[in-house]
């Protein structure tokens, strides 16, 4: 088809007032403007993709859509062709006349090739012969503006613009871009190499930049796995400047990851459910419900129950052991236990997470039995152990490792014996004392967080409660009983009694120097690559047969 200066581009695009999603009694209708931003997550094959192209056909011109699946290839030697072309390429995938009232029609089958779900995008070459093009156009209005009038300003060109937010997010390169070439050079050097080498999150960066800086004014951009290829630390960056280059735009962002989805203002949405039909069973994040964004995001983007533990380090041990000895789960550690069993209770009280099942697993702590009884009637189940290191040192997990390591017969007896006997020559009465005060601070805290001074309607009330409740801990009588539980699981050789109440790190170093001849990090670092690949099986199914067995829960329709 031939090209003239008739084609595409409306310049008084404006944008909707409603992005309208199908449920199955009707549309969600969810409110947009200028500058907003909209993000759905979900995971993998709750229909998300098919949302974005849905969202695209529906809003026709006025969206532009970027693939996950998209061709990352930077050739900046592609011919030069014009401004408009090239927009018209990019935006439907062929030059389409202005006076052909189904232009849109053609974007299905030149832009996607009627595969809109799962083609490869390959319009980076469009996308530069855009910028090109566009810097072609500027140079030379600035030019003769300038010989014009003999002063002025030139205008910034969208590489220029490009360049820039480049420059901010990677810092040690530059891109050093002429009127038909694009080059990269290091801080460090001025040696230059070509575009075409950058790296795929580079040319990411690049890619996603260059399109949102020439969107059509007014346009909704939907873009699927904004993520992809780039790294965390960059990512919302990226993404903060982008958005605020185009206030005149929206963001739709179709992503999986819920770290990201987080980080992003405006409404939020999880996708429950996708029905050909097609219809979604969408979920709005709520923002008043006692609980972060960030967390409410993470809780009901998941199509796993959720298991609430202690620790809140991601990197840290028992995040390997839960998710061996959990894998139906999403495991979401919270920093203390008062906090897991908050987060149970609150979850199941608030009408904004009825989809969403949870349960808490916390460590022993010296409970009763009573007390684990009664956390067990509140989805909170209890570690059989003080931590949940201590598991180690449980004879049926010892004996497994030791297997491992090769040891059979009286020779591994002997080891576990040797283990439990060194593990217990280091509780000295100082140790075991230093143990008791731990215990009992944390009886303490939590007593106190029960206190219910609420009750109390005067000063005088407060008073006499808060005497009341304290003077009934029985600080003394309470550390003397942890204390000789202690003792007489070591008199009596008790192990899993004596792991029930000892807590202290030198226990793990004793499981990692006698039953691997290691050190703590050694050990640990085999522990969570046997855990995460499963190559040692018996290992996680003896851990899982110790620790509490946890249902699991179908989410509430």
């Amino acid at each position: 088809m031939g090209f003239n200066n008739d084609l595409i581009l409306m310049t008084d695009q404006q944008l909707p007032n409603d992005l309208l999603v199908p449920k199955p009694d009707g549309n969600y209708e969810i409110p947009i403007e200028a500058g907003s931003t909209v993000t759905f997550c979900g995971a993998n094959g709750c229909g998300k993709t098919r949302l974005a192209v849905y969202l695209e056909e529906e809003l026709s011109l006025n969206a532009h859509r970027i693939s996950a699946h998209r061709a990352l290839s930077l050739n900046p030697r592609v011919p030069k062709i014009s401004e408009q072309e090239a927009l018209a390429n990019l935006r439907t995938g062929t030059t389409v006349r202005l006076n052909d009232s189904n232009r849109v029609r053609y974007r299905s089958g030149s832009r996607w090739n009627d595969q809109q779900a799962v083609l490869l995008l390959n319009d980076f070459n469009y996308l530069l012969q855009v910028l090109f093009a566009e810097q072609a156009n500027t140079a030379l209005d600035s030019h003769q503006q300038l010989r014009m009038s003999g002063s002025g300003a030139a205008k910034a060109t969208k590489f220029e613009k490009l360049s820039a937010m480049w420059s901010q997010l990677l810092p040690d390169r530059e891109l050093i871009i002429s009127g038909d070439d694009i080059a990269v050079k290091k801080s460090t050097n001025d040696k230059e190499y070509e575009a075409s080498e950058l790296s795929d999150g580079e040319r990411a960066i690049f890619y996603l930049i260059g399109q949102t800086l020439v969107a059509q004014e007014n346009s909704v951009l939907i873009i699927d796995e904004p993520e992809l290829h780039i790294h965390p630390a960059a990512i919302v960056s990226l993404w903060d400047e982008l958005a605020a280059s185009r206030p005149d735009c929206v963001f739709v962002f179709i992503t999986h990851c819920l770290d990201f989805a987080a980080s992003r203002p405006g409404q939020k949405f999880c996708i429950f459910e996708y029905d050909p039909a097609p219809t979604w069973i969408l979920e709005p994040v709520p923002k008043d419900c006692g609980f972060s964004e960030d967390f409410t995001t993470r809780v009901l983007g998941s199509r796993k129950p959720i298991l609430f533990v202690e620790g809140n380090n991601s990197t840290s041990l028992d995040r390997f052991i839960y998710r061996a000895v959990y894998p139906d789960h999403l495991i979401v550690p919270l920093e203390s236990s008062t906090a897991v069993i908050h987060a149970v209770a609150s979850m199941g009280a608030n009408a904004e997470f009825t989809r969403v099942s949870c349960q808490g697993l916390v460590d022993r702590d010296s409970r009763t039995n009573e007390e684990i009884e009664n956390l067990k009637t509140r989805d909170v189940y209890v570690l059989p152990v003080a931590e949940v290191e201590n598991v180690f040192l449980l004879p049926e997990v010892a004996d497994v490792i030791a297997r491992i390591e090769g040891f059979e017969g009286e020779e591994r007896t002997s080891l576990i014996e040797s283990l439990h006997r060194e593990m217990r020559k280091g509780c000295s009465e100082e140790n075991i004392e230093l143990v008791v005060l731990r215990i009992a601070r944390r009886h303490i805290n939590r007593h106190l967080r029960r206190l219910g001074l609420e009750k109390a309607k005067s000063i005088d009330e407060l008073r006499s409660l808060y005497c009341k409740e304290t003077s009934a801990l029985a600080i003394d009588q309470y550390s003397q009983q942890i204390r000789a539980e202690i003792r007489s699981a070591l008199a009596e050789n008790n192990v899993v009694g004596f792991l029930a109440h000892y807590e202290d790190k030198s226990l793990f170093a004793c499981a990692a120097r006698i039953l691997r001849k290691d050190n703590v990090k050694s050990f640990r670092d085999w522990l969570e690559r046997v855990l995460t690949n499963n190559s040692q099986p018996q290992l996680t199914d003896t851990i899982r047969s110790v620790l509490p067995k946890i249902p699991i829960r179908k989410t509430t329709d």
